[in-house]
């Protein structure tokens, strides 16, 4: 019974040290051409002061573009 208490109280406490901030956020961002869309997804990632991946981009009439912006 002690063991379990413990377990789970160390549980809620490496879960408290954890911040929503240090999981990655998702954005997305549409232009006509490839370098517009990157150009915005760009610009959200400077304006929150993160660096950001593209994990997908798809292209039709225009370009959609979707990114993970992190620390």
């Amino acid at each position: 019974m002690k063991t379990i208490k413990a377990m789970s109280i160390a549980a809620v406490a490496a879960l408290s040290l954890m911040s929503a901030a240090s999981f990655a956020q998702t954005v997305t961002a549409s232009s006509l051409t490839l370098d517009g869309a990157e150009a915005k997804i760009a610009a959200q990632a400077q304006q929150q002061g993160e660096q950001y991946k593209i994990i997908e981009a798809s292209n039709g009439n225009v370009v959609h573009m979707t990114a993970e912006l992190y620390k």
